[in-house]
């Protein structure tokens, strides 16, 4: 397990040009790190972030998780929130979307799941909160442009949109622009920095895998109407 970790977070630092092709869940070892290890850390850090955000958990009906993963930004989020909504996860892997409904089960949240590309995914109608978190750093150029013009669209018609990703600039060169054009509209930018107690699990792996995560960090954007 040590070892998937190793080589998944060089994949993340060193090799970002294969993300796109999937290599992060490439390989049981890779997913069943990216599970037992990014999971909880996603989940910790956006649990964090929705709570401290205004007007953040107070739900709306349904809860659009893109690129969901796992499912635990998406049910951190959800599970925040004063009126538990809805989830529905969207990605294009098949095994990430099995672990999602599992994640999202084991919070006792009513969701479904869908296979579909995030930047053309057909989305409910509006209110709706839209949460993209650690994914869009996976997108090429065009793809991820086009999601941004959407998302301020959405947030016009009542939608609640919360963006994070990590905090290091060459993981997100895209993140200035996306400021910018977020801050226009009306919305905020956060940066996190925040102690984590860790799961004995995620512990054990960190320093198996020479990691140190005992302090968790991102960045966000948030749009609201």
């Amino acid at each position: 397990m040590s070892r998937a970790l190793r080589a998944l977070s060089s994949t993340y630092v060193e090799r970002r040009e294969r993300l796109t092709q999937g290599a992060a869940l490439s390989g049981a070892g890779k997913r069943a790190a990216f599970a037992l290890f990014y999971g909880p850390l996603h989940y910790l850090l956006v649990r964090t972030i929705v709570r401290a955000l205004p007007a953040a958990t107070i739900g709306s009906r349904t809860l659009v998780d893109l690129g969901c993963g796992t499912g635990a930004a998406g049910a951190a989020w959800a599970h925040a929130c004063n009126r538990r909504p809805q989830v529905v996860g969207i990605d294009r892997h098949p095994w990430a979307l099995g672990e999602a409904a599992r994640t999202y089960r084991a919070f006792g949240l009513t969701a479904r799941t869908r296979q579909d590309n995030i930047e053309s995914a057909l989305l409910p109608k509006p209110p709706v909160m839209v949460l993209a978190a650690f994914t869009l750093n996976e997108l090429q150029d065009r793809p991820r442009d086009a999601l941004l013009q959407r998302f301020v669209e959405r947030a016009s018609s009542g939608d609640r949109v919360l963006i994070v990703e990590p905090r290091a600039g060459s993981v997100a060169p895209w993140w200035n622009k996306w400021r910018d054009i977020f801050l226009k509209a009306g919305g905020a930018e956060g940066e996190w920095r925040m102690h984590a107690e860790l799961p004995a699990i995620v512990a054990k792996l960190d320093r198996a895998a020479g990691l140190d995560h005992r302090e968790l960090t991102g960045r966000s954007l948030w749009l609201a109407p």
